[in-house]
């Protein structure tokens, strides 16, 4: 255990532990805290025995490959739910002939006391993933019949994963967590953190999340309890617990390196005072962002750009370009050649300042922040780097299960301040009457850079991950979306109406993978941003996503130009806006070429209301600046 003196000084300490309960009170009191303690769960054996009796019979009978044992106590339940009715000597000597792995010490100490050695032992910390990767590296377990012993509830991502590999697997459940006999004490640690009564909680297990979040249920404060959580200092005694708190929407301030009750008290008595602090001032938190882009008031909010938005009529149809700041602009190429591309990024005066002089130039009806897609990896632990003529680098990336826990949570946007001042700075030197765009890189798009490390062109570390292990495609995508939400929701408070989510990789994937792999956490980030201010969800590649674009729960629709926008909008539904689609070659063509296909585009929109005009896809940087302002005024002159 840590030795250094740091203190709670007073602060108040809730912990949920049950074994253990009188140790981490004693471990609170030494490092000055207040402590409150109420054991949460109790272990209660299965009442069906059959299953785990016709397990034994079938290790016994040479039909089982190999055991994976989760937990210790998991162990003792098993053998003493067979001892009475199967042969235990018969059956430990058919366990100690085949493989068998312990996921961590625990269980090595209760297989030991049966004169067991597991084959195989799981490293730390002990997740799901780890035991995925000890099976990879150390077994093929294609057609193999694993037993799995679980741990108080099954582990959905566990299972998938094994079977991804080819496994048939025999889940034993040996025993559940229940409530406390006497679940008073409990109940009111939970309403003293709804009254904030309390500054800090330590989760010493995942399974105490769930039942404190149950029992919240249960007294009918489970909204209270979230609200006051994000006030409170949370923190985790490790990974499992971490993800299954941030499953739950529940930020982690605090995870000790290592992964034991001592570390994680210490840890927390060092770091609370300064993460307290920062959780009750902290301006931008996912429950009440600012209003002001809602606001009917301003001069922006009947813009043509935010009134096509709500499908209003216009008084002619708005245009914005994407990628309208770049480098077939004189004074964007001037910018760029006394700075590189992330020092510019980091730039708030200078992002303003070329946005700014792109509106201006073009005449465009709305303007997006200049920044990339990519900055928000750095807070989370990707190594990004912009090579020169190689595009973006990520120089550790993700590709194995185990790796999914390298990615860190952005549980603030301290370290990208950089871009919400972007924002605020952009908003103060435009226009009143522009709207402002925010961005961000939707989850898939950001998935596949982790994990390709770069571009690519078939995407088959990013689809081997997310067909291969589910679990871990499910863990990191979660990451995204609580990264993304909270990114957007602070780029909408400094200062933007409207935020687009870019999900440039995407259309490598067919409907049914979009549908199963990406939709979900779409919809989840959608739901989580400020209510009313639009959204604009564009993805390339692939006109089939685009009905379950819509179905993420956007405003607008971006379509690019590999299908007409007449038969885009019928596939996506007019009861939603839409934006595109010239195809940003045309640009390259002479006036009459982009007179000719600009007025294609709006025979096909028919004069509907909601529709915002826009490329494909960015501006090329051979674009001739004089053709963009050509099409400027083009839109301008024939939907006036």
């Amino acid at each position: 255990m840590p030795s250094d003196k740091a203190e709670f000084s007073g602060l108040r300490v809730a912990a949920f532990e049950s074994r253990r309960a009188e140790d981490i009170a004693r471990l609170i009191r030494r490092h000055g805290g207040q402590p409150s303690v109420s054991p949460s769960m109790r272990e209660v054996p299965v009442d069906d025995y059959r299953p785990t009796v016709d397990f034994a019979n079938l290790v016994i009978t040479g039909q089982v490959d190999v055991v994976i044992f989760m937990t210790g106590v998991g162990f003792r339940h098993l053998m003493s739910s067979i001892e009475k009715r199967v042969d235990s000597a018969r059956f430990l000597a058919a366990l100690s002939d085949i493989t068998t792995l312990a996921r961590g010490p625990k269980p090595v100490v209760a297989m030991r006391e049966r004169g067991l050695v597991p084959t195989y032992k799981v490293p730390e910390p002990n997740t799901w993933r780890e035991v995925l990767d000890t099976v990879d590296r150390q077994l093929n377990v294609s057609q193999m019949i694993i037993g799995l012993q679980e741990y108080g509830q099954a582990n959905a991502s566990l299972v998938a994963g094994l079977e991804a590999r080819g496994a048939q697997v025999i889940a034993l459940k040996v025993y559940r967590w229940a409530f406390p006999e006497n679940p008073v004490r409990l109940q009111q640690n939970i309403q003293a953190l709804c009254n904030n009564e309390r500054d800090v909680v330590l989760f010493t297990s995942a399974h105490q999340v769930t039942n404190v979040l149950d029992m919240a249920e249960k007294i009918g404060c489970v909204e209270e309890l979230r609200n006051a959580l994000r006030q409170q200092v949370v923190a985790s005694i490790g990974p499992t617990t971490s993800e299954r708190l941030r499953d739950c929407e529940i930020a982690v301030d605090i995870e000790p390196e290592v992964f034991k009750m001592g570390h994680l008290v210490a840890e927390a008595a060092r770091r609370s005072a300064t993460a307290l602090a920062r959780k009750r001032q902290i301006a931008v938190t996912l429950s009440a962002p600012d209003s002001h882009a809602l606001d009917k008031q301003t001069p922006w909010y009947d813009s043509p750009f935010m009134k096509a938005c709500r499908r209003e009529p216009v008084p002619h149809v708005p245009i914005w370009l994407m990628r309208q700041a770049g480098r077939y602009l004189p004074d964007y190429r001037a910018v760029r050649a006394k700075t590189t591309f992330l020092e510019l990024c980091k730039n708030p005066q200078l992002c303003s300042q070329v946005m700014v002089e792109a509106v201006q130039h073009l005449g465009v009806d709305a303007a997006i922040i200049f920044s990339d897609l990519l900055p928000i990896l750095e807070p989370m632990g990707l190594d990004l780097e912009y090579e020169q003529g190689e595009g973006p680098v990520i120089h550790n990336p993700i590709r194995e299960a185990a790796d999914v826990d390298r990615v860190l949570e952005l549980e603030t946007i301290d370290a990208l301040h950089f871009v919400t001042e972007t924002v605020r700075q952009t908003r103060q030197d435009l226009p009143e009457d522009i709207p402002l765009i925010g961005f961000a890189g939707a989850p898939f798009t950001l998935a596949s850079y982790v994990i390709e490390g770069g571009s690519s062109r078939n995407y088959l570390h990013t689809k081997t991950l997310m067909y291969r292990d589910p679990g871990a495609w499910h863990a990191l995508m979660q990451r995204f979306v609580r990264a993304v939400t909270l990114y957007l929701n602070a780029q909408i408070t400094a200062g933007a109406q409207c935020v687009q989510l870019f999900d440039s990789w995407v259309g490598c994937l067919g409907v049914d993978d979009y549908r199963d792999h990406v939709l979900p956490f779409v919809k989840q980030i959608t739901s989580g941003l400020t209510p009313g201010v639009p959204v604009i969800s564009f993805a390339t590649g692939n006109p089939a996503l685009l009905s379950l674009l819509a179905e993420g729960g956007c405003t607008v629709v971006g379509v690019d130009w590999r299908i007409s926008l007449g038969d885009a909008w019928r596939t996506i539904g007019t009861e939603y806006s839409v934006q595109g689609n010239l195809d940003p070659a045309v640009l390259l063509a002479d006036r009459g070429e982009i007179r000719r296909k600009t007025q294609e585009i709006f025979s096909q929109v028919e004069g509907r209301p909601g529709h915002i005009f826009n490329l494909g896809h960015g501006v090329l940087p051979q674009t001739p600046v004089d053709n963009v302002r050509f099409l400027v005024d083009l839109v301008h002159e024939l939907t006036s």
